[in-house]
């Protein structure tokens, strides 16, 4: 056996950690001298402290490795833990990933400044056009997946055809402040019928602000500055939700810098009220 100093050393851990191991129960010494409270640690320790610091490079919190180590007989409850750990770590990886990308895009933007995008803004009358929708309050503007999802499988469960363009419209928010106003909708041709969540309609045709982006729908912020400014410049008000029509996107291109974006605003001049 070995004095807490000799084992902490042979691991090179600190005793202070040994001591706060034993007190919360994850790796007790294998004997207490009674009269001077000297902590002994066996060799047959070592595997197990090594399982703990393994554990813990994989991101595992103490307490999650004390329950852990409680059940080291439960093989398939442990794998389970480590197939869920696996896909947390996977899904921390693609988030960083996304930030690096965004903090490279930043970074060249900010290199790019005085060499601002070039939008040629106009306005026009939209064309009237056929559309199956489906609306509902989202948690962020991204996070529109499951309702095109929806969208779509009722579409093609009904046997309706797609036509492009797919549009989003962002209304304004009447229900609870941390969640999106926001309808997808397909544009369609044939005979389709709608049911309690998916309208089948006319899109109405407004007057509106139009500019089309290329480039990623990170970008899209760009677009939307030069159209605020042009629609506050021309000195006319907004009078209906943003719309957006994907022209081209992750269906038909390899590149997100392809992908090409027109934006509508509904305006009238501010006389008009």
């Amino acid at each position: 056996m070995f004095k807490i100093g000799e084992f902490a050393k042979l691991n090179r851990i600190t005793i202070s950690t040994l001591r706060h191991y034993d007190a919360i129960n994850l790796l007790k010494p294998v004997r207490i001298e009674e009269a001077t409270g000297y902590r002994y640690y066996s060799a047959e320790q070592m595997p197990y402290l090594s399982r703990i610091f393994r554990l813990k490079e994989m991101g595992f919190s103490l307490d999650e490795i004390t329950l852990i180590m409680e059940g080291d007989g439960d093989k398939d409850g442990l794998m389970r833990l480590l197939s869920l750990r696996q896909a947390q770590i996977r899904d921390t990886i693609a988030r960083e990933e996304g930030r690096l990308i965004n903090l490279k895009d930043f970074m060249r933007d900010l290199n790019q400044e005085g060499n601002a995008m070039e939008y040629n803004i106009l306005l026009k009358k939209t064309d009237s056009i056929k559309v199956a929708g489906l609306r509902d309050f989202i948690p962020g503007y991204t996070e529109q997946g499951p309702l095109w999802e929806e969208l779509v499988s009722y579409i093609k469960e009904n046997h309706g055809k797609i036509v492009p363009p797919c549009i989003a419209i962002y209304y304004d928010n009447k229900g609870p402040e941390s969640l999106v106003d926001a309808e997808v909708l397909e544009s369609i041709s044939g005979d389709l019928k709608g049911n309690e969540r998916i309208t089948v309609r006319y899109l109405e045709s407004v007057e509106a602000a139009c500019v089309v982006h290329k480039g990623s729908y990170g970008k899209l912020g760009q677009a939307y500055n030069a159209l605020s400014a042009w629609i506050e410049e021309k000195d006319l008000k907004i009078a209906g939700p943003q719309r957006e029509l994907y022209l081209k996107g992750e269906w038909d291109s390899d590149s997100e810098e392809e992908y090409i974006t027109e934006i509508q605003i509904p305006v009238v001049k501010k006389d008009a009220f």
